[in-house]
């Protein structure tokens, strides 16, 4: 299938729209990336002038698209088989495999390039570096070949707040570290959870997700595992530097939810999810989203708190 796929795929396209080029990019997953690179940027203790977050923050991105342009064009053979994948442009045939690649390393060169020279080349580095994780590291080692996939992969997806927190400061600290920790633990329950209800999508794509491999069982057993490995990151992120009283607020309470969703799906019994459509699980998924948001937007708020000199410890 895969090899059929990928000579169809590569004749075909030409024709695509704005609109499939910019879906290329997976602007959804970038939103996320801007967003948490943003806020990485802003709540550090360096300020940056607003033409160089503002063009930062830009090329970020579009290593961010980059990377979705990677992953398509590698994963086009088992996004045509998966339901919530097939009208991607490249297993539509509105854009040649061949095209999602050359988007894909023309915006790889691009961004890091200026990024660079907008910022500081550790940022530069870095974004470099999260490209390649995703594109070479997860997209076409890990994905097809362990269920620790989306453990490892999770990586690429927690860089940015550290990339931001790089163009700030030209450096590292145990701030940025614990908002990558808080994505990097944040993924894991975050999919699987998706998984829990996607599963048919993956088994036909022969993509080693946790729910094929191990069933769904393991993976509540997994999700609730990696939550309560989750809650202490999250919670003490609220005693560095970045957090404060409103931080870890909202940190114990957003803990303490996604611990008891994470044990509901754990002691669910299959028969009853699967009769009631996997709600639970899916309302699991979409508070994972609004979780990581709050958590990120609290950070904001503490750092808006200190530029009025009433934020902080």
């Amino acid at each position: 299938m895969s090899d059929t796929f990928h000579q169809h795929a590569q004749t075909q396209g030409g024709e695509g729209s704005f609109g499939d080029y910019l879906a290329l990019l997976k602007p959804r997953v970038m939103s996320l990336v801007v967003f948490t690179a943003l806020v990485g940027l802003l709540v550090a203790p360096v300020p940056v002038h607003p033409f160089i977050a503002f063009t930062s923050i830009l090329f970020i991105a579009l290593g961010g698209g980059a990377s979705g342009a990677l992953n398509m064009w590698w994963d086009s053979d088992i996004d045509a088989v998966m339901k919530r994948t097939a009208n991607r442009p490249v297993p539509s045939g509105r854009v040649a495999r061949g095209e999602a690649l050359g988007v894909g390393l023309a915006l790889s060169g691009l961004s890091v390039m200026m990024l660079g020279l907008a910022a500081n080349w550790l940022a530069a580095g870095l974004l470099a570096f999260t490209i390649f994780f995703y594109a070479v590291i997860y997209t076409i080692w890990l994905k097809r070949t362990t269920p620790q996939n989306i453990v490892i992969g999770g990586a690429a997806g927690a860089f940015p707040p550290m990339i931001g927190w790089a163009v700030a400061t030209g450096g590292v600290s145990v701030e940025s570290v614990l908002m990558f920790l808080i994505v990097f633990m944040w993924t894991p329950p975050h999919f699987w959870a998706l998984a829990l209800f996607m599963n048919s999508d993956y088994d036909r794509a022969g993509v080693p997700m946790l729910t094929v491999t191990h069933g769904r069982k393991s993976t509540r057993a997994h999700i609730l595992v990696y939550t309560l490995l989750l809650a202490p990151v999250a919670i003490g992120a609220g005693f560095t530097s970045i957090g404060g009283p409103v931080y870890l607020a909202a940190a114990v309470v957003l803990n303490l939810l996604f611990v008891l969703g994470a044990v509901d799906l754990w002691r669910r019994n299959e028969q009853v999810a699967e009769a009631d459509g996997y709600r639970a699980e899916k309302r699991f998924f979409s508070f994972s989203l609004l979780y990581l948001f709050l958590h990120f937007s609290a950070f904001l708020a503490e750092a808006a708190l200190r530029s009025f000199g009433m934020g902080g410890w």
